[in-house]
């Protein structure tokens, strides 16, 4: 008599996929506390499913480690299986989509914070003409986003720095231009040109370590041999602007994340050598890994309404 399960399958039903989604969680996330959170469960609720696949599977998942617990290596072996699963699920509705020609489906979208300002125009058309595939949009700072390319969490990323250890292909789909900006009322705004040592007695406000539009700051300072220390760190570009507004510093930032007249929102783009610094926004994905339909045709059509072509490279 054959098996009722493939082999291996029925020792799998042991586990039970709420049990593996916090192991892989708390690996990931280094701890059962974070990923609680992450998982919007009570940590004693993740702890109990932790002890109860141990003791399920007969294995040491965890040992102790300082003041805390630390993934065994069979631990991190059973959380990259996880993720193996979580990816042929994820297959499998994509190609149960493709039989079903669009009208059900999802599509995984990771992007950097400065995109809010005008990703969503650019997913409205497709969502509105797929009304039966769920977006799932993830906004992190560009570290966040190149972690989330790493482990394949996602099929897309909108982002202005692709990295450059990961086999992606790059769309440069739209100019991104970073510009100087001011309170609107600051003793330089009505100077017709400024060099960037000019204001380098300012106080310079910036975006958290992680951001690209970080990054790209330290770089022009770089190249131009300009030192400049920041005085303050922000979370968001909002915080940023708010700052700026309130007299507490000058900032660079991309110019989607402004009124089209500036001055609206209390601020000034400041005539700066060598600004706006030019910079494109690329939408990149995996080589590596085919791309669902979904993501084929999102592609399809963000092409057809810009008018330029997706090549890879």
């Amino acid at each position: 008599m054959r098996d009722a399960f493939p082999p291996g399958l029925e020792r799998a039903w042991r586990a039970s996929w709420p049990q593996l989604r916090s192991l892989e969680a708390t690996v990931r996330l280094g701890g059962v506390g974070r990923a609680a959170q992450a998982l919007h469960l009570a940590q004693p609720t993740v702890s109990t499913q932790l002890k109860e696949l141990a003791a399920s599977l007969g294995l040491v998942l965890f040992e102790p480690h300082g003041r805390g617990l630390a993934p065994t290596a069979v631990a991190e072996l059973l959380a990259q299986t996880v993720r193996d699963m979580a990816a042929r699920w994820q297959q499998f509705e994509e190609d149960a989509a493709a039989l079903q020609g669009l009208r059900r489906g999802r599509l995984r979208i990771a992007a950097v914070t400065t995109t809010e300002y005008f990703l969503p125009d650019l997913l409205g058309p497709f969502a509105r003409g797929y009304p039966g595939i769920r977006i799932d949009l993830a906004v992190e700072n560009r570290d966040a986003v190149v972690a989330r390319l790493e482990r394949g969490d996602d099929e897309l990323a909108v982002m202005m720095r692709p990295p450059a250890h990961l086999p992606l292909a790059r769309w440069p789909f739209l100019d991104n231009p970073l510009v100087m900006i001011a309170p609107a009322d600051h003793a330089l705004a009505s100077r017709r040109r400024l060099r960037l040592q000019d204001l380098t007695d300012e106080p310079l406000l910036v975006r958290e370590k992680g951001s690209g539009t970080r990054a790209v700051v330290s770089e022009v300072l770089a190249e131009r041999g300009v030192t400049w220390a920041p005085r303050m760190a922000l979370g968001s570009n909002e915080a940023i602007k708010h700052a700026v507004r309130a007299g507490l510093g000058v900032a660079v930032l991309s110019r989607h994340t402004l009124a089209a007249d500036p001055a609206t929102e209390g601020l000034v783009v400041l005539p700066v050598t060598g600004f706006p610094v030019r910079r494109q926004w690329f939408l990149v994905w995996r080589q590596d890994r085919a791309l669902s339909l979904p993501a084929r045709t999102l592609l399809d059509d963000l092409r057809q309404r810009l008018g330029v072509r997706v090549r890879p490279g």
